[in-house]
């Protein structure tokens, strides 16, 4: 099921990342960052209550040296164009504003819900304040603070309360939905036609081209594939037009949709610390994962290159030890074709569900192998493991007390797990619950 995503929309100065960070760091809960990735502080995933969404912070968004109304313009056409609710903020101590106008009319022309929030709302003899924002013409102000984290419950119920209805969303499951993500120009568009085998996806020399994600239906082998053609993920202060700005917004919501990403890297460029950070988009939402490595035909290259290039891969996106590595041609379609088994692959594993009996039946040989850890004489003890979810698997392991259960330890319950069962392009994920 996709995830909604909500934008916080307003002109300059009414605490709009001041309600972001608010948000993602007291009131719901974050997926931890993976270390050693570097994360923009524009977008993150959360939930409250039941529910998850994506959460933008436009003002986080560095436009440049735009005029001041043009900034409130473009901030508001990414939210238009990429929420689902859009939480339009004002500040209450100022009172109604020509810019708040100027921003209430720009909203007016979509069919997304607007949730209107009065912030710096810091107690209850202020809340006569929010009145003249009824003007505005979104219905009932939600008065809030900031500062001080007053009134934020009710207004995300008031957002959730927005979201689409996630029973209209039909998927097939007998559909295997992947997409491309990289930096732009390593060959994302070329790489889809060379699978479809067709001209299927405008291709351009031109960095970028590629604005929007593009779903393509294909079938190869009797297996259905949902095709996603992402927009080129650009280093922050290397975009220039405001819509590459935001293509990573795009890129992460197709991600999301996805079961398995492929990670396009560029041959002839190497490595880039831009790669890593996309890497982690996608290892952060738990999708099944593979490197492809597109332009290899113009690539000088012994005997060793290939084994360098992947040591090279292994070194720099540790987190990523468990994803599958291909080298192909776009330009050739050397190995293009192969891809479609390596996906079905992942997608398979990402699905896998283990039986418990197998599953503790592992876990009690690899405790064997290697004894659990103690500290100050308390001995970590493993009672009961079983599978909990899939896409990606998760598994709950039940034991005595687990501030015990280290790091370590857990990465080799994991590393067991892969030995038994592969589980090779996805994440797994351990929780450990101490025994009721």
């Amino acid at each position: 099921m996709t995830k909604p995503t909500v934008a916080i929309v307003g002109r300059p100065n009414v605490g709009k990342s001041t309600i972001f960070n608010r948000i993602v760091g007291e009131r719901i809960s974050i997926v931890e960052d993976v270390s050693g990735v570097t994360r923009d502080r524009i977008y993150s995933s959360a939930d409250w209550l039941a529910h998850e969404f994506n959460l933008i912070d436009t003002g986080g968004i560095d436009i440049g040296d735009e005029p001041f109304l043009e900034q409130i313009r473009l901030q508001a056409e990414i939210a238009i164009d990429e929420a689902d609710v859009i939480i339009f903020l004002t500040n209450g101590r100022d009172g109604v504003t020509d810019a708040d106008e100027q921003v209430a009319k720009m909203l007016y022309k979509t069919k997304k819900p607007v949730v209107l929030a009065v912030n710096k709302i810091d107690n209850p003899d202020m809340r006569e304040m929010i009145y003249d924002f009824y003007s505005l013409g979104f219905g009932d102000p939600y008065p809030i603070s900031g500062s001080h984290g007053i009134g934020l419950g009710d207004l995300l119920d008031a957002v959730a309360a927005s979201f689409p209805d996630p029973s209209e969303e039909q998927e097939d499951d007998d559909v295997i939905r992947f997409s491309l993500i990289g930096r732009p120009n390593v060959g994302k568009s070329s790489l889809v036609n060379a699978l479809l085998g067709e001209e299927r996806v405008i291709v351009s020399d031109v960095a970028g081209t590629t604005r929007d994600a593009i779903d393509t239906s294909y079938e190869y082998e009797g297996q259905k594939y949902k095709i996603i053609d992402t927009a080129g993920m650009r280093k922050k202060g290397k975009v220039y037009e405001s819509t590459e700005k935001y293509s990573v917004l795009r890129a992460l919501k197709a991600i999301d949709r996805s079961d398995v990403v492929l990670i396009v890297l560029n041959g002839e460029e190497g490595l880039r610390e831009q790669d890593k950070r996309i890497a982690g988009y996608a290892e952060e939402a738990g999708k099944g994962v593979m490197f492809v490595i597109n332009k290899w035909d113009a690539v000088e290259k012994d005997e060793k290159t290939m084994n360098r290039f992947t040591e090279d891969i292994r070194k720099e996106f540790q987190f990523l030890e468990y994803a599958p590595v291909a080298y192909v041609s776009a330009k050739t379609k050397q190995r293009v074709r192969t891809l479609f088994d390596t996906i079905k692959l992942i997608s398979e594993n990402h699905a896998l569900r283990i039986q418990s009996s197998v599953l503790n039946e592992v876990i009690e040989d690899a405790v064997a192998r290697n004894p659990a850890p103690s500290d100050k004489g308390r001995r970590l003890r493993i009672y009961y493991v079983t599978q909990v979810a899939v896409k990606p698997p998760v598994f709950v392991v039940f034991v005595n007390e687990p501030e015990l259960m280290h790091f370590s330890y857990e990465r080799f319950l994991q590393n067991r797990l892969r030995e038994a069962f592969g589980f090779e392009g996805t994440p797994i994920r351990l929780i450990t619950r101490a025994r009721s």
